[in-house]
């Protein structure tokens, strides 16, 4: 049996509450997972799961043996992934988690400088607007906009203009507005986006400090995805506000034109967020080192 085999598939199943969630995130069949388990506690000689049909439980040498083993086997990825190289040249896979529009805005168009930069790390980008969890997705590194998750450390990396935006065909239809509240009172339309995670819908946010919040507005369109969003403002359908990078190639092809320019909200923050035991790994290191750096284009 390979026994680092064994002890990774053990953890992945702890940190995913299943023995099928964990099969996904390894892409291996259930029962091979099951498989692996049983014999690690067969050779150690304890019993490391408890399991029922609908439940799998971790119990004390489990867990012991969990909390021992974890941040022994990312030592050991990060070492191997430096060998024959240095702590700027590491190698392996790195996952990263982001949404549609920033991964198609600003990460897949700097990729090859990336690759060719750190040619020995292969790259696996999930990109959802979901808020995904880091832990049972066994994912490395997130670009998020919030901090808010105290179980995550999140590294702030840069800022983003905010910008209200619409089509030509739109302002040619329904006009400029002069003032946020304008949007309101005339019941011009909106495309409104709404998170997957709460279902919350996002107000249009306007000025410094408080400044003006406008919640009940006209949408007859509402996504919860970045890509749809962008999409949907410039096939006509409303106003959108959003992040100036996410817009930036719409905006020079004349796709989209801003407006409320002086009423710009506060920057929108950056971070790279990732769990405290990837702290010291070199892979998300110079990722998010070289990620910050597109920010600031």
């Amino acid at each position: 049996m390979d026994h680092l085999q064994a002890i990774r598939i053990f953890g992945r199943v702890v940190e995913t509450g299943n023995f099928t969630r964990a099969a996904k995130s390894l892409q291996l069949p259930s029962s091979t997972v099951s498989k692996w388990v049983a014999t690690l506690e067969q050779q150690l000689g304890v019993k490391l799961l408890e399991r029922s049909t609908r439940t799998v439980r971790v119990t004390s040498e489990g867990a012991a043996y969990y909390e021992r083993t974890r941040q022994l086997l990312i030592d050991l990825d990060d070492i191997e992934s430096t060998i024959g190289g240095s702590p700027t040249s590491p190698g392996g896979a790195l996952r990263v988690d982001c949404n549609g529009s920033t991964a198609r805005a600003l990460l897949m168009p700097a990729l090859p400088a990336f690759c060719a930069r750190y040619p020995g790390i292969q790259l696996n980008v999930t990109v959802t607007d979901r808020t995904s969890d880091l832990l049972a997705e066994n994912i490395d590194c997130a670009i998020r906009s919030t901090a808010e998750n105290p179980s995550l450390v999140s590294r702030l990396i840069g800022k983003s203009r905010w910008i209200t935006c619409a089509s030509p065909a739109y302002v040619a239809k329904y006009g400029v507005p002069a003032t946020p509240h304008n949007i309101e009172d005339n019941g011009m339309p909106v495309v409104s986006y709404f998170s997957s995670t709460t279902g919350l819908v996002h107000p249009l946010v306007f000025g410094e400090g408080e400044g003006i919040v406008l919640q009940n507005l006209h949408a007859n369109v509402l996504v919860n995805e970045s890509n749809a969003h962008i999409a949907a403002a410039v096939a006509g359908l409303g106003i959108i506000q959003t992040a100036h990078f996410i817009v930036r190639s719409h905006l020079q092809h004349g796709e989209l034109v801003p407006i409320l320019e002086d009423w710009e909200r506060p920057p929108l923050n950056i971070y790279i967020s990732y769990l405290p035991s990837r702290r010291h790994s070199s892979k998300v290191k110079v990722f998010a080192d070289w990620f910050s750096t597109l920010l600031l284009a």
